[in-house]
């Protein structure tokens, strides 16, 4: 099962800390981490994703609730809220395989942020089984460096 927390925490130092030191010591797996300000730069909102048996999940949510930096927790579900990521990918290319590379960026709403006569270097955001797709469609041309971000949600 796929946990996704929204967590409302004080932006202050240490916090973050905290929270990954929560997971580590009890043996809990981070799929993804993403921090930010909120509109109020006193909170920050951590959007955490971790997979386990539900247990687990249950767990992990009762644990947060008990930090004296949350301000608030809330479980998404992933029916009932938007997901998103961002990724920036370096792929390479050949003139051989230019435009279908091209075509393939076209249809799945990737943008090229850089092209020089060896590779592309494209940036794509979506919902995080998309990018996993977006992937394993450039796999084949040579994949040169990937980042990406956490996810992001909100419920809808």
């Amino acid at each position: 099962m796929k946990g996704i927390f929204s967590v409302l925490v004080e932006n202050k130092d240490g916090v973050l800390s905290q929270i990954s030191g929560l997971f580590a010591r009890r043996g809990y797996n981070i799929d993804s981490l993403a921090v930010g300000e909120t509109e109020h730069h006193d909170i920050s909102s951590m959007t955490i994703v971790s997979t386990g048996e539900d247990w687990k999940i249950d767990q992990i949510e009762k644990h947060l609730n008990k930090k004296l930096d949350v301000i608030k927790v809330r479980r998404l579900d992933e029916l009932d809220s938007v997901a998103l990521e961002m990724m920036l990918i370096k792929v390479s290319y050949n003139q051989q395989n230019r435009a279908a590379l091209l075509e393939t960026c076209l249809a799945t709403g990737a943008q090229i942020m850089v092209m020089t006569p060896k590779y592309m270097l494209i940036e794509i955001h979506n919902a995080p089984d998309m990018i996993e797709n977006f992937i394993g469609l450039v796999k084949a041309y040579g994949i040169l460096e990937i980042q990406r971000t956490g996810t992001i949600a909100l419920s809808k």
